[in-house]
């Protein structure tokens, strides 16, 4: 069951440290099976090794076992690289200190930790071959560092492990996350236009409609899914006017001018830009539009790796529509998947997808980042919104 939880909204859990620490025994105990490869030669975990886990009450998790911090050679640095990424996308994170106790290794690791606001517990492994000393348990009172002293192989304190993530998680993930939900009540009509094109997967819907229409159904309302060109007829056919409009963003325009003003209008993405982000922040970005000069650098963050088609439309349609609005010649980058630039400065606006696969803390790390380089970030649906002039009535809904 856990397994088919979509990647976005899983609890991401880390587990780093030195080599030899512990750390896959750990999470071989933690999920109660053997996932990652144990062994008494430091090194053995070389690339991250990722669990799927029902964790109760929170739901489907994923744990990382990772490469040991303190790694060396060419290849360590890139393992340490991998790890590093990992912690980027973390939404808890595990230390775990092997028989060596605390050393600068895990103080740089704690202090990564913190610089990235990551909520982690310090695990003291290996308790059955040498407890924690007394100075090390002073480090974490002095810090006010929580901790737990365990042993991975008599599964001493493993369900205190699990308790611990339970009450680091984010609020967010301990409460029922709303995408459109708040925005019509039970028995209502909720109109979902999903344009079918090159784009479409093939017999399927893209993540965010299904999400969508899953909620619409969890909240009792009565969802009613159409294409493009339906609309009219839809509107003339239902019985009452309908709470709300959902669309997908590609056809924002046609959409909004066959449906009355007077119902409400948002789109898939827009809605994923609450979920996922920070709305507010995302729209403020799209004022950078107004501001691109011939030979500007964009950046198109794409959190799915897929196979260009031939309207794609983070690589293909988004370029052209700002192109078209701005009248620049303005240049265009792609990044997919867990991969994000570090010379954020090169670039004078990010254009970030809906971030159906990646966390919500993912995506407000990345929100934060080009927050902290002063470089404006928005997402899909909203600045298509913008360019094709209805992000006013779009964002309507929301009352911001």
């Amino acid at each position: 069951m856990s397994n088919k939880a979509p990647r976005g909204v899983r609890l991401v859990i880390t587990l780093a440290g030195r080599r030899n620490a512990g750390k896959s025994s750990l999470i071989n105990a933690i999920v109660d099976q053997d996932i990652s490869i144990v062994s008494d030669q430091p090194g053995t975990t070389t690339d991250a090794v990722a669990k799927h886990y029902e964790l109760l009450p929170l739901g489907p998790v994923t744990f990382y076992d990772t490469a040991g911090l303190d790694d060396s050679g060419e290849l360590g640095e890139l393992r340490i690289k991998a790890t590093q990424k990992v912690l980027w996308r973390s939404d808890v994170a595990i230390v775990v200190i092997g028989e060596e106790g605390i050393t600068d290794y895990e103080k740089n690791i704690i202090s990564e930790i913190c610089d990235l606001k990551i909520p982690f517990i310090t695990i003291f492994n290996k308790n059955d071959l040498r407890p924690p000393s007394a100075k090390d348990i002073s480090y974490c009172h002095e810090n006010n560092f929580p901790f737990l002293e365990v042993s991975a192989t008599n599964s001493f304190n493993i369900q205190e492990i699990k308790n611990a993530i339970i009450d680091l998680a984010p609020d967010e993930m301990k409460r029922d996350p709303v995408l459109a939900g708040d925005l019509f009540n039970e028995g209502d009509w909720v109109v979902c236009v999903v344009p079918i094109d090159l784009s479409a997967p093939k017999g399927r819907l893209i993540l965010p409609q299904v999400q969508v229409l899953r909620e619409i159904l969890d909240y009792n309302a009565v969802a009613v899914t159409i294409k493009e060109h339906e609309i009219e007829k839809a509107l003339q056919n239902l019985n009452h006017q309908p709470a709300l409009v959902i669309t997908d963003s590609q056809v924002v325009l046609s959409v909004a001018n066959d449906v009355p003003d007077k119902i409400p209008l948002t789109t898939f993405s827009t809605l994923f830009a609450r979920y996922k982000g920070d709305l507010p922040s995302l729209i403020k970005g799209a004022d950078a539009i107004d501001t691109l000069e011939d030979g500007d650098i964009v950046l198109i963050g794409e959190a799915c790796s897929h196979h260009p088609v031939e309207d794609d439309i983070g690589r293909v349609k988004i370029p052209n529509w700002i192109r078209q609005y701005t009248d620049k010649s303005i240049n265009f980058e792609t990044y997919s998947g867990h991969d994000f630039p570090t010379d954020l400065e090169r670039y004078k606006l990010v254009i970030h997808c809906g971030a159906c696969m990646l966390n919500r803390t993912e995506m407000l790390r990345r929100i934060n980042e080009c927050k902290r380089r002063n470089v404006p970030i928005t997402n899909y649906g909203v600045a298509i919104s913008k360019v094709q002039g209805v992000l006013e009535r779009i964002i309507a809904p929301f009352n911001l």
